[in-house]
């Protein structure tokens, strides 16, 4: 059930009298499973939420618009190219050819404004994502309906306010320019740190986290590596812990990686491998209801997610993806030479359950490294396939084995498209 809450302070207007609390209405879903519907019945006009729910949402368009008729579909894929050429341009200010104003302004008849409504933001005046990294083209999808879409980045420790997007300065791939009065600087190793006025004093009761954290100089370690480009803007790549480089020294992001293979909706999870060496490999997750939609539609047969990952259509379409990952890629000065080699469509889902994923859906890189060193190591011995065998944990609790045949795909690479020092160099700081 909604509840409101009244902002303590008071509003006052331009001519400096004291106005009525402003009320702000707080909502919460019933379930993940009513998400779509409570938010067409809510209608918010500030929204915010990690990136998963943005990743749900543009599944669920997908596997809608794929069941549409002919007509519906054509109008929906001509008018979202319009979309991705000019929407975002529109809305920044920017000049934007007659004929795609006009074809937008059609658009948003036809397409952008009935599927803001399907979603339920047709009221939104402004979105915010922040907590993990979103998908530059997922980021890209809903900006070009016409929604202010913006990303925040913020911690805790500085009363959350690091790094935001102004009208006009929004970027795909970075989080903004530091807050007011906070700083933001570049260590040596990558990693972010900064201080402002907000900055935490210290940890409760425990003054070792506290000097690990916070320099007596006011400085907080993130725990995140990213970099300044030439415009200030703040760009996190990864977690600083799960940096790392290939074996020519590259650099290598499995996150950055993961996050642009998760904004296709076939694709659920995804990890990444290749710190230490030659060559980027990953394991993927299909989505069961998208992919499953997707060969129905196809009269592929298949009676599990498990001979559904096996497919060789399923596989055709995977790499066509990973492939459109690697082409672009190949076009970011940092992460070209992290073009994915090889990859394998896992036998079953990633699962809180077995210890894959964190509750909050997080992947545990490292567990996963483990449990199945099988299968990374045929990735890189240069097999084209390998035998399974290992054991699940249902719900209720008792545990099964799953065994079977799992191929690896070769997948093509890019030459890069920009020389890599391109980018602003480690240690720039800005306030």
């Amino acid at each position: 059930m909604p509840a409101r809450i009244v902002r303590a302070r008071k509003n006052r207007s331009r001519s400096g009298a004291v106005c009525a609390p402003l009320p702000i209405i707080c909502t919460c879903p019933e379930s993940a499973a009513t998400v779509l519907n409570d938010l067409r019945e809510l209608g918010p006009t500030f929204f915010f939420a990690p990136p998963a729910i943005f990743e749900n949402l543009l599944t669920r368009v997908t596997i809608r618009m794929e069941d549409a008729g002919a007509i519906k579909r054509w109008l929906y894929r001509f008018f979202m190219g319009v979309a991705r050429r000019s929407g975002s341009r529109i809305m920044d200010g920017q000049d934007v050819p007659l004929l795609d104003r006009l074809l937008y302004a059609l658009g948003r008849l036809v397409v952008y404004e009935p599927l803001k409504n399907t979603l339920g933001f047709s009221r939104v005046r402004i979105c915010y994502t922040a907590g993990e990294a979103i998908g530059p083209d997922m980021f890209d999808f809903y900006r070009s309906l016409g929604m202010n879409m913006k990303q925040l980045y913020g911690q805790t420790e500085a009363s959350v306010f690091i790094a935001m997007q102004a009208d006009g300065e929004v970027r795909r791939d970075a989080v903004g320019t530091p807050a007011p009065q906070v700083e933001i600087k570049i260590a040596e190793s990558g990693e972010v740190l900064f201080r402002s006025p907000g900055v935490f004093l210290e940890y409760y009761k425990n003054p070792k986290a506290t000097a690990e954290t916070k320099t007596p100089d006011g400085w907080v370690h993130t725990g995140d590596a990213g970099y300044l480009d030439r415009d200030g803007q703040l760009k996190i790549i990864d977690r600083a812990k799960d940096v790392g480089r290939l074996k020519d020294g590259s650099l290598f992001a499995p996150k950055y990686i993961e996050n642009k293979l998760k904004f296709f909706p076939y694709i659920r999870e995804a990890v990444a491998f290749g710190a230490g060496r030659e060559r980027v490999c990953a394991f993927i997750n299909i989505d069961m209801a998208a992919v499953g939609d997707w060969a129905e539609r196809r009269n592929i047969a298949y009676g599990s997610y498990q001979e559904l990952a096996a497919r060789p259509e399923v596989y055709a379409l995977i790499r066509a993806n990973v492939e459109e990952v690697n082409r672009d890629l190949a076009a970011d000065p940092h992460m070209a030479a992290a073009q994915i080699a090889r990859f394998l469509i896992l036998p079953k889902e990633l699962d809180a359950d077995d210890g894959e994923l964190t509750r909050t859906r997080k992947v545990r890189r490292g567990f996963i490294a483990e449990r199945y060193d099988t299968l990374v190591d045929a990735l890189y011995s240069g097999r084209d396939h390998v035998d399974l065998k290992m054991e699940v944990r249902f719900e209720d609790g008792r545990t099964g084995a799953i065994r079977g045949r799992v191929r690896i795909e070769e997948a093509r690479t890019f030459p890069p498209a920009q020389p890599r020092d391109a980018a602003a160099p480690l240690g720039r700081k800005a306030a």
